[in-house]
C-alpha cells in the first residue's frame, strides 16, 4: 500500500477533471423538496414556487458538497424524476409518455415512463441549460458539473416512430449532431465539465441482456459500433478546455440493479475508441468484474475513475480494503490516471437508494479521505 501513495505523480488538488476525488452525481432528494414535487403535482404550488423550493435545496446541497471536499459539484438532479427522460423529452422532436408499466429491476419495477421520437430531432431552449446556469452561479470556485444521458439511451431506452425516421443512419447521424448542438450549448454558458450517462455499454456486457436485444432483433455488436460512432461524432468538435467523461453502470433504482457481466467484451471499443476525457466505472461488486480490461487503456490523458465505493447501501467500506483494489487496478492503468468515486449516483430516480441522507455525505467524505490518503 505505501508504494502506491509514494509512486503518485499528480496530486489530488490537480485542476483538470476528473478529479482525484469525485462523484456521480446524482444525491437524494430531500424530503422538503419531495413533498414540494407533490404539491405541484396536486396543484397546490405554481411552477415559480416549486422552482424557488428546488433553487434553495439545490444550495444547500452544493454548500455539502463542497464541505466534503469534493472539487466538483452539481445539482444532484434535484428537478428530475429520472435520470435520463427528463433530458431525453425536452429534445426538440422527442416526447414522453406513460406507458402503464416500468423497467425492471431485481426484485422492483420503476414507476412507468418512456420516450418515443415522433419528429426530425434538434437541440433548442432546452430548460437545463437554465439549470446548469443557476448551479454555475452558485458553485463559486468549484467545478459545475453537468450530467445528462448519453446519447446512446435515445435509442436504448427510446421507441423510433417510423413517420420520423425510416432510416437508421438518417436516425444516428441527426442525433449526433443534436448532441454536437447540446454539447456547445452548454460550453457557450459556462459549461466544462460534462458527464454522458450511459447504461447500453453494461447491459453489452451481460449474456442475459444481449439475448434480450437479439430477441428484439437487435445485434448487439452492431449497436455498439453505432452507440461509438454516434458519440465520436456528437463529441469531435469539444474545445480543448472542456471535460467530457462517461459513466457506466448496470442500473441503479431503490439499491437494486439490471446487469451483470465485466468489461471485456466492450473494453477495446470503449478505452481504444470513444474519444472522452475519462470514464466513472462502476466497480463495488463482483457483478462488475475484474481489472484485468482496463489493460486496453493505452491512452495516457485517459482517466479512469474507479467507482468502488458503493452508493446502494450507507455502510461504509473499509478504507484499506480500498486502497488495495485502488492498487490492483494500477497493475493495469498507472495511478496517475486513475480517480476515486461512488459507483453510481445515490438517487438515479427521485425515490432515491435505500440509506439516509446522512449517510449519503459520509460516503462521500470518505471518498475524499481515501484520495487524500492515496494521491498526496
Amino acid at each position: 500500500m505505501e508504494n502506491i501513495i509514494k509512486n503518485s505523480s499528480q496530486s489530488l488538488q490537480s485542476n483538470q477533471a476528473p478529479f482525484r476525488a469525485d462523484q456521480v452525481g446524482s444525491l437524494l432528494r430531500p424530503a422538503r423538496l419531495k413533498e414540494a414535487r407533490l404539491q405541484r403535482a396536486a396543484g397546490q404550488l405554481t411552477s415559480e414556487q416549486l422552482r424557488a423550493i428546488e433553487n434553495e435545496e439545490i444550495t444547500r446541497a452544493v454548500e455539502k458538497q463542497k464541505e466534503t471536499g469534493l472539487r466538483a459539484v452539481t445539482d444532484g438532479e434535484f428537478r428530475r424524476s429520472w435520470w435520463h427522460f427528463d433530458f431525453l423529452e425536452n429534445l426538440t422532436g422527442v416526447e414522453g409518455y406513460e406507458t402503464g408499466g416500468g423497467i425492471q429491476f431485481h426484485q422492483k419495477q420503476t414507476s412507468s415512463r418512456s420516450i418515443k421520437v415522433t419528429n426530425k430531432l434538434d437541440f433548442n431552449d432546452h430548460p437545463m441549460i437554465e439549470d446548469f446556469k443557476f448551479l454555475q452561479n452558485i458553485a463559486g470556485d468549484h467545478i459545475a458539473k453537468m450530467t445528462i444521458p448519453s446519447p446512446s439511451m435515445l435509442h436504448f431506452r427510446g421507441e423510433i416512430e417510423k413517420s420520423a425516421y425510416s432510416d437508421k443512419n438518417e436516425f444516428f447521424h441527426d442525433l449526433a449532431i443534436t448532441y454536437k448542438k447540446a454539447i456547445k450549448s452548454f460550453y457557450d454558458d459556462g459549461c466544462r465539465y460534462l458527464q454522458l450517462d450511459d447504461t447500453s455499454w453494461a447491459y453489452l456486457c451481460s449474456d442475459e441482456q444481449k439475448e434480450q436485444l437479439r430477441a428484439k432483433g437487435l445485434n448487439p455488436d452492431e449497436l455498439s459500433a453505432l452507440y461509438l460512432q454516434t458519440i465520436n461524432t456528437a463529441v469531435a468538435d469539444r474545445p480543448e478546455d472542456m471535460k467530457i467523461t462517461m459513466h457506466i453502470c448496470r442500473g441503479n433504482f431503490r439499491s437494486t440493479w439490471i446487469s451483470s457481466g465485466g468489461y471485456e467484451p466492450v473494453a477495446e471499443k470503449l478505452f481504444g475508441h470513444l474519444n472522452i476525457d475519462g470514464f466513472f466505472l462502476e466497480y463495488d461488486s463482483d457483478r462488475a468484474g475484474g481489472f484485468e480490461p482496463l489493460r486496453f487503456v493505452q491512452r495516457p490523458d485517459l482517466q479512469i475513475v474507479l467507482g468502488l465505493v458503493t452508493s446502494k447501501f450507507g455502510e461504509l467500506e473499509n478504507k484499506e480494503d480500498i486502497k488495495r483494489r485502488i492498487d490492483e487496478a494500477s497493475r493495469y492503468v498507472d495511478l496517475s490516471q486513475l480517480c476515486l468515486s461512488p459507483q453510481c449516483g445515490f438517487a438515479s430516480t427521485e425515490e432515491g437508494n435505500l440509506l439516509t441522507e446522512e449517510q449519503q455525505w459520509a460516503k462521500l467524505r470518505h471518498v475524499v479521505e481515501i484520495s487524500e490518503d492515496v494521491w498526496k
